[in-house]
């Protein structure tokens, strides 16, 4: 009879199973026990060969290269290559700041915005001055505003005569040290205020008219009489955006000056631009929505502090500190960072809180803190902004253990960055790899620097910290960001199937050309179609799309249509400017496609899009694929077109483009250029008007510089004006491929507008 029959034999056969269970299991255990630090030898070498393999190809071969990575588990180093170097850590900075400031000012810490009227507010609601005295809140919005009005309502309040910002828990110091190393209204730029408002950055909505020649629409977001609007925008007849923007202060208010035109089938585009004195545009804003919510607004907006006796009638709180920290880092935003310095200086060292009181307060926390001396490093800002701070790897490792360890702030603290393939500025990255959701990190970039910080748990459950910056790279930050990604991706990959090694080599496919030019031109027109639909549904795609492509030209496409499906994305652009290359392999081959498919060179409009805007990086590109057009007669017009419209819109932009150019480039892209300006045939074109200006400039070798531009080019516009007879012999200008008719010498006096 079978044991199962009889309760007791079923007790006993449990019983059996369970020692011969437990024996087995130990001694299974035995020989695992004693392989394990063999197992994990093993891992590290081979970690460590994939690192070294990273390190080695260029461009970060030819770079200055701090890394330092460390076992949270066991305390060991893992890897460090120039581990105490002093190097430019980018918005790696964010960490330190963020850092002293959870640290400082509490997870649960608000910020303050303070409504009082003065003496008190009367039964009839009518007061004669509105005071508003900000502690700082960088996380005020239009919308939070408008909430702010309501409840001023609900109070009583039906009539202002006169709105005063009271500003001074900050110093009137609004730029950061570093900021003056560069010239740009860009968002990012934004100055900081104890009354602040959208971050210290208005939208510019900007929309075609009905026909081409109209005029266009320009609005503003928030609406106020804080902007004095100069509408230059008009209807095109051509598909392509070329639109420039400018924001420049104006008094107590805000100049915006808009430039260039947008195709008439095209729906409204946006940009993002600072302004320059945040309290006004925080008072005009409030008058307006008073207006808007019923209260009779009669008298004026001016700054003033607020006397002891004004009474307090509302208090606009921000979200709690991890809130707003969150804002800081996974977006990288400059302005919360420059903002947390002063408050902190104000709330330890009395107000007005300054930069160098903020400074003063994390250095405390540093040395006393983590144990990190004064005068190791150097930290001037608080955003990591331009060549200004320096830190090694092993300190900004060393501050990252330490928050990890800090338990009641570790968890807001580890929450605020970035993970991999997921959020932040970090959406876009390790794409297909096992870094995707266990890699948490701040990123860093600014030309020639780039850097990657933070946290890791690795396949096999190990958990490390890591500090990556690479300095003063050659050529492009794309190969350098897909370097770090390799690098991040082969500690994810410890203990996996996979390995550091294989991680790294999917990171290393460089992209060649692959395919028959039929086959590539069918993929292309493909992912054209994509871009044209400016669906931001598509984006998922062909993201994925881009990551998984090997051929460099149909990449590009596919970074082009990520751009076209939304523009005001940074991310798209980046991926575009990363992508597109004035090389045989992308910029030849699209023109072949180009040909096959009867349409525009893919890839073209859209760096001439950015480079009309004033994007540096894109005026270069546009420059170099001027000279990479030389002898193709399509592709020269479609430049020379190109390049007229960019002197338009961004004009001093240009020149400087033109003179940090190679020769060979800068002479086509010139000789296109007379071109273009001669196909618009328009005498007072902005160009001419800025070369004069910048014929006043300071720098002598700048002023070389245009004069002698000034000449080529206006040569080479007589040139191509003059008449040619049918007989006349075709000879080529210097370093053109251009055709001129030869004829009497031409001087600056025939340039138009001269």
């Amino acid at each position: 009879m079978m044991a199962r029959d009889f309760p007791g034999a079923r007790v006993q056969v449990h019983r059996a199973r369970v020692v011969l269970a437990a024996t087995a299991a130990i001694i299974l255990s035995l020989p695992a026990a004693q392989a394990a630090p063999a197992d994990k030898k093993a891992e590290r070498e081979a970690l460590k060969t994939a690192l070294l393999e990273v390190l080695q190809r260029m461009p970060l071969k030819a770079s200055r290269v701090g890394v330092f990575i460390q076992s949270m588990d066991d305390g060991s180093v893992v890897f460090s290559q120039n581990p105490d170097d002093l190097l430019n850590p980018a918005s790696n900075v964010k960490l330190v700041t963020s850092a002293a400031a959870l640290s400082v000012l509490g997870p649960e810490y608000r910020f303050d915005t303070e409504f009082l009227v003065d003496p008190e507010m009367p039964p009839d609601g009518k007061v004669k001055t509105l005071y508003v005295r900000g502690k700082g809140d960088p996380s005020m919005t239009t919308e939070r505003l408008y909430g702010v009005v309501s409840e001023l309502f609900h109070t009583g309040l039906r009539e202002v005569q006169e709105i005063v910002i009271d500003d001074s828990w900050f110093d009137t110091e609004r730029t950061p040290p570093g900021y003056d190393q560069e010239e740009s209204d860009r968002a990012y730029m934004a100055p900081t205020g104890a009354v602040s408002l959208n971050w210290n950055a208005t939208a510019i909505y900007m929309r075609p008219g009905e026909l081409p020649g109209s005029k266009g629409t320009v609005e503003m977001e928030p609406n106020s009489d804080f902007f004095v609007v100069e509408n230059g925008l008009t209807t095109g007849t051509r598909r392509a955006r070329r639109v420039a923007v400018a924001s420049k202060p104006f008094g107590e208010k805000q100049r915006i000056i808009v430039k260039g035109q947008l195709p008439a089938d095209q729906g409204s585009v946006s940009v993002y631009k600072k302004i320059d004195n945040p309290p006004m545009y925080f008072g005009f804003t409030l008058k307006e929505m008073l207006r808007a919510r019923g209260i009779k607004m009669r008298g004026r907006v001016r700054l003033g502090v607020a006397p002891s006796r004004a009474k307090l009638v509302y208090v606009a709180q921000s979200d709690t500190f991890d809130i707003v920290l969150k804002r800081l880092n996974k977006l990288s935003n400059n302005f919360v960072a420059e903002t947390l310095l002063k408050t902190m200086g104000a709330e330890l060292k009395g107000a007005p809180g300054s930069f160098q009181k903020g400074i003063e307060v994390v250095e405390s926390f540093l040395e006393r803190e983590v144990g990190i001396a004064r005068g190791s490093y150097v930290m001037k800002n608080g955003s990591g902004l331009n060549d200004t701070n320096r830190f090694s790897a092993v300190q900004m490792t060393r501050i990252l253990r330490f928050m990890y360890h800090r338990f009641p702030l570790a968890p807001e603290y580890l929450s605020s960055v970035g993970i991999a393939g997921k959020d932040g500025t970090l959406k876009y990255r390790f794409e297909g790899s096992e870094a995707v959701g266990r890699l948490r990190a701040k990123t860093g970039t600014l030309e020639n620097v780039s850097a990657l910080s933070g946290y890791v748990q690795a396949t096999g459950g190990e958990l490390f910290v890591f500090a990556m910056m690479v300095n003063d790279y050659p050529g492009r930050s794309g190969p350098v960001v897909q370097g770090l990604d390799a690098l991040g991706a082969a500690v994810a990959a410890t203990g996996s199937s996979l390995g550091p090694g294989r991680a790294v080599a999917a990171f290393s496919d460089s992209p060649r050309p692959g395919g028959e030019l039929a086959a590539v031109a069918s993929r292309i027109k493909t992912y054209l179609e994509l871009g044209k639909q400016r669906d931001q549904r598509n984006i998922s795609f062909l993201r994925t799309a881009w990551r998984s492509e090997r051929d460099p030209a149909v990449r590009a496409v596919l970074a082009d249509s990520l751009y076209q499906s939304n523009p005001s994305d940074y991310l798209g652009a980046r991926t575009l400017l990363d992508s597109y290359a004035a090389s045989s392999d992308v910029y030849g081959r699209l023109r072949a496609v180009a040909r096959e498919l009867s349409v525009d060179v893919p890839g073209v409009g859209s760096m001439v899009e950015l480079a009309a805007g004033g994007n540096a990086e894109a005026l270069s590109r546009v420059v170099e694929l001027a000279g990479a057009a030389r002898g193709d007669g399509p592709a020269e017009a479609e430049l020379s077109v190109g390049l007229g419209e960019v002197a338009r819109t961004a004009p001093e932009e240009l020149v400087v483009a033109l003179r940090e150019a190679a020769p060979g480039e800068r002479d086509v892209a010139v000789t296109l250029l007379a071109r273009g300006l001669v196909q618009v045939g328009d005498a007072d074109h902005p160009f001419w008007k800025s070369l004069r200006k910048q014929l006043g400039a300071s720098d002598p070798a700048l002023v070389t510089f245009v004069r002698g531009l000034d000449a080529t080019l206006s040569q080479k516009v007589a040139e191509h004006k003059a008449p040619r007879s049918p007989d006349a012999v075709e000879v080529s200008a210097p370093g053109s491929a251009a055709p001129v008719a030869p004829g009497p010498s031409r001087t600056a006096e025939t340039r138009p507008g001269g």
